[in-house]
């Protein structure tokens, strides 16, 4: 007596190697994402502080400031261009709004007037963003 044995239909693809390569790539994904650098490149002021420590796993907000007093809303999402203080606060006030423990950062260039800097601040403030930290330049003074 001979015993036939059921073949799989055409229609059955194994998912297992798919699965496989996925999860691959999304590891791969996790460990690059935090190496991309993002932001606007400014001139820090040196000064002698204790850096913040960030809490793991929460990305501060940081609004730069160039130079040429440009502002600039630092988010992974966000195409890098200079955008108004008050498109920038609202942005802010959205994000603080629905995570209040987001950390709210100005880094601003060296050589920017001090009032574009207290712009930014004032416009934050009026936002309802009342936590905010200024970057510096963690090396020492000469």
């Amino acid at each position: 007596m001979k015993l036939r044995t059921r073949r799989k239909p055409m229609s059955e693809i194994n998912m297992v190697p798919f699965i496989d390569i996925m999860m691959v790539m999304l590891v791969a994904f996790m460990v690059a994402t935090p190496m991309m650098s993002q932001g606007i490149k400014v001139q820090l002021p040196k000064a002698n502080s204790t850096p913040i420590k960030v809490p793991k796993g929460k990305v501060p907000l940081i609004v730069s400031v160039k130079a040429d007093g440009s502002y600039y809303l630092n988010l992974e999402s966000a195409e890098q261009s200079a955008q108004s203080l008050k498109v920038i606060s609202q942005h802010v006030a959205k994000i603080k709004g629905a995570q209040p423990n987001t950390m709210v950062l100005i880094e601003g260039d060296e050589r920017v007037n001090y009032g574009k800097i207290v712009a930014a601040m004032v416009s934050l403030q009026d936002a309802g963003v009342y936590d905010v930290g200024l970057m510096t330049d963690p090396r020492e003074l000469n």
